[in-house]
Order: structure tokens, then C-alpha cells, then sequence
């Protein structure tokens, strides 16, 4: 999945644009489903993004629909950290009045719409509808999924009146366009939406807020030294 993406990174690039792409080592989990595998997947991603800093990279794109470790993310970096759905779901707000998301499980739907309201799309984001698939069969069965996923498009279009709609898995980056020709609705995958947008930040020379929420981590090691307690007076 990780070759797959960065196909569709490569795709979405510019030319002169240097993308590297890199998906965590084992024991993390191979795909990310839930809180529990965001939690285990961040570390490692925190790293990464240090060390791509530190070898020259401007922009960094978090390529999970759950947009993991966000906020943590820009802490530990100067340069722009876009995550795919905040990416995708600004795209569509440019360019359709309501859209719906279609994921994998649906386990993944409160996710998406709390992230929605976080990003303040609430008013915009119809429905997310779930294709009932683990993420990695995505890739196992890549036919069925894109049946699938072309009927909830159909549907999110006829019953949630949605005028865009938004593929919220990664995974699902190589059938947009396909699937944007096949239904006459605007179709974002949130990749090709952030590559874009850091491409766009970077050239902009835009840096991450330092004074802030998202200011450097505090070195916390001389929080610990003992503080030598006051001698009350001699009575």
C-alpha cells in the first residue's frame, strides 16, 4: 500500500518535486483501523517526520484517512504537516457546497465525523458511508472494491445530495479518477489533495506556528530537579 500511495503522490507532484514516501517498520500494526493502532503507529511516524526534516524535506503529508498523531506531528517539525482528510475535505469545500465520505469499516464513520466537526465541515459533510472492507483488502481485491465503492458514490449522490465525495482510505488513491468519470461526481482522493496543498505551503514558504499550540516540545529534563524546600525560621 505504501507503493501504491506513492504512485499516486508521484502522480500528483510537480515537476522538480522530490517525494518520499515511507510506512512504518514492524511492530507497529500493517494497517491503521482504530485508535489503538494510531496510538501504536504515532512514535515511529514522529520520528520519521524528524528525521525527513533533518535530510532536507519542506513538507510532510500524513497518508491515513484517520489523520493520526496531527497535532503531535507539527510539534516536532518546522515545516507543513497536511493530513489527507483535513486536505481533502478543504478541497471539497472549494469545490462543491456538500460532500459525503465513503471509507472501509464502519467503524471508521464516528472517526471521520468527529474529524469533520474538527475542521469545521460539519455543515458540509452529508454522510460517511463504509464499503464494510478491512483496509488491506483494498489491495487483495481491487476489482470489488471499486464496485463497491461506485455504488456508495452513486448512493451518496442520489440520497445525501452530496455534489463531491471523498475516498477516506489511502488505500483507495489509484480509483479516483476512474471512479470520478464512471459516476459524474467530483471524486478527491485526500493524496493527490495533499501533495498538492504541501507542494502549494512550501512554495509559499510557509513555516508551522512555533508560538502556540503547536510550539517545540518543552524539554522537561531540568523539571526534575529537586527543588530544595524552605526552612521555616527558628522559633
Amino acid at each position: 500500500m505504501t507503493a501504491l500511495i506513492a504512485r499516486s503522490a508521484q502522480a500528483a507532484g510537480s515537476a522538480g518535486s522530490q517525494i518520499i514516501t515511507q510506512g512504518a517498520q514492524a511492530p507497529v500494526p500493517p494497517s491503521i483501523e482504530g485508535p489503538h493502532d494510531e496510538a501504536l503507529a504515532v512514535p515511529p511516524m514522529l520520528d520519521a517526520l524528524r528525521r525527513a526534516e533533518a535530510a532536507g524535506a519542506q513538507a510532510h503529508v500524513i497518508a491515513c484517512f484517520d489523520d493520526p498523531g496531527i497535532g503531535a506531528a507539527r510539534e516536532v517539525v518546522a515545516g507543513p504537516v497536511i493530513g489527507i482528510a483535513q486536505a481533502a475535505m478543504q478541497v471539497a469545500s472549494l469545490i462543491a457546497a456538500r460532500f459525503s465520505v465513503v471509507t472501509t469499516l464502519p467503524r471508521a464513520i464516528p472517526i471521520i465525523e468527529d474529524l469533520g466537526q474538527r475542521y469545521g465541515m460539519g455543515h458540509k459533510l452529508k454522510r460517511v458511508r463504509a464499503v464494510d472492507l478491512p483496509v488491506l483488502a483494498l489491495e487483495a481485491n481491487p476489482a470489488h472494491a471499486a464496485a463497491l465503492l461506485r455504488a456508495e458514490i452513486l448512493a451518496a449522490r442520489q440520497q445525501d445530495g452530496a455534489e463531491a465525495v471523498i475516498l477516506g482510505c489511502a488505500g483507495m488513491s489509484d480509483v479516483c479518477d476512474s471512479l470520478s468519470a464512471e459516476t459524474g461526481v467530483p471524486v478527491i482522493d485526500g493524496v493527490h489533495a495533499a501533495v498538492r496543498l504541501a507542494e502549494a505551503l512550501a512554495g509559499g514558504g510557509y513555516r508551522t506556528a512555533k508560538t502556540g499550540a503547536y510550539a517545540w516540545p518543552r524539554d522537561k529534563s531540568h523539571d526534575l530537579t529537586p527543588v530544595t524546600p524552605l526552612r521555616r525560621p527558628a522559633e
